[in-house]
């Protein structure tokens, strides 16, 4: 009797054990494909292409695009920020400036140059600046805000590296892309 008792829980204990792992494997499964749901790689020839060309992780712009736009490469901002990378016509004048090309800022609608230029933008800065965080920060903010802020000692490390956002709205977003590069990172470009 004491025998089948204890062979009858060691069974019962097996079969709650096996049906956690299976709980546990359909619940990572789910979320795993709800994740690739919602951070898609769109334009994923473009990104490959100026991610190589202008040294940018194909993770970053992707988080970026994702932050920016969710993909919408026709997205017009209230403050008039333009397509995927919601890039200015003004950051667009200066970006054509430095690659001595004169384009109409509507071509900011075609994915391919907004992407172009957004990581050109972006390698340009963080050539600059050497820390992604800041780069972001100052596509919220802008170049002369940040660099205001990164002159206030109070506000970096002994690095120099932004540790304090005096504004709310820069760090949530320099959170948020942050947080969505290291999804894109995990769900594509780390090996299981």
């Amino acid at each position: 009797m004491k025998l089948r008792n204890t062979i009858v829980r060691s069974v019962v204990i097996i079969v709650i054990l096996c049906l956690a792992m299976v709980c546990g494997l359909v619940y990572h499964t789910i979320w795993h494909r709800i994740d690739l749901n919602n951070h898609p790689r769109d334009f994923s020839e473009y990104v490959s292409r100026y991610a190589a060309e202008y040294g940018v992780p194909e993770y970053i712009l992707y988080a970026v695009i994702k932050t920016e736009s969710d993909f919408e490469s026709n997205k017009l901002s209230e403050n008039g920020e333009i397509g995927l990378m919601q890039l200015s016509p003004e950051t667009f004048e200066w970006l054509t400036t430095m690659t001595k090309e004169d384009k109409d800022p509507g071509i900011l609608y075609d994915p391919e140059t907004n992407i172009r230029y957004g990581a050109y933008m972006m390698s340009y800065l963080y050539t600059e600046y050497s820390r992604w965080n800041t780069v972001f920060a100052i596509m919220d903010a802008g170049q002369d805000t940040v660099e205001q802020w990164m002159a206030d000692r109070k506000l970096v490390d002994e690095l120099g590296n932004l540790i304090v956002f005096p504004d709310e709205k820069t760090e949530t977003y320099v959170n948020q892309v942050n947080g969505t590069m290291e999804i894109y990172r995990n769900l594509y470009y780390t090996n299981p």
